[in-house]
């Protein structure tokens, strides 16, 4: 890698580098499974915690603290062994802030050793279980044959969705037609 990288670039290289060694981690302790289902949970807890990501942001907790707090909270949420010294050593190495990156890689990984194809798909609001059949549906239609929907709500979207599989993007948001229909309507006048 060239010494001028971005800051994203170094912070998906880090992220990188923590999935693969908790990936090859827990394949040799033969509980590869059970750590992919837990980092999901996290995943999660994660997102669905404003006090958990206040913590993981904040510059001003001590690492001893954090530690001990995210210990605490993994304990109490019924995680193994594996993922609470995972997150202890990450908490350690003062990553804290990486934390949901480095979730979310892990994922990808998973996904990519499983030949699972991840398609992140952005709504004004959430898809119920019968439109994340469908979506699902579409995309094998497409040729994505095994498919991981991972979705996350834009209110600014206004309705439709944004969906991204790999390089691909396909935007069907109602902000995004208004643009476009702004931009022909100045082109026009």
């Amino acid at each position: 890698m060239a010494s001028g990288g971005t800051a994203a670039h170094t912070g998906g290289a880090l992220a990188n580098r923590y999935a693969i060694a908790l990936y090859a981690h827990a394949e040799d302790e033969h509980a590869l499974d059970a750590t992919v289902d837990e980092m999901e949970a996290l995943g999660r807890l994660i997102a669905e915690s404003a006090q958990l990501r206040t913590l993981l942001a904040s510059p001003l907790v001590d690492v001893n603290t954090a530690g001990r707090a995210m210990r605490a909270v993994l304990a109490e949420q019924g995680f193994g062994k594996i993922v609470q010294d995972f997150v202890g050593v990450v908490v350690a190495n003062r990553r804290m802030r990486s934390l949901s990156a480095i979730v979310a890689t892990f994922a990808a990984l998973v996904a990519e050793k499983r030949g699972v194809v991840v398609a992140h798909v952005e709504t004004a609001h959430p898809l119920t279980d019968v439109q994340q059949q469908q979506l699902r549906a579409r995309l094998i239609e497409a040729g994505y044959g095994n498919v991981n929907i991972v979705t996350q709500v834009d209110p600014s979207l206004l309705g439709g969705l944004i969906v991204k599989v790999g390089a691909r993007l396909y935007d069907t948001s109602l902000k995004s037609r208004l643009q476009r229909l702004q931009y022909a309507m100045k082109g026009a006048a």
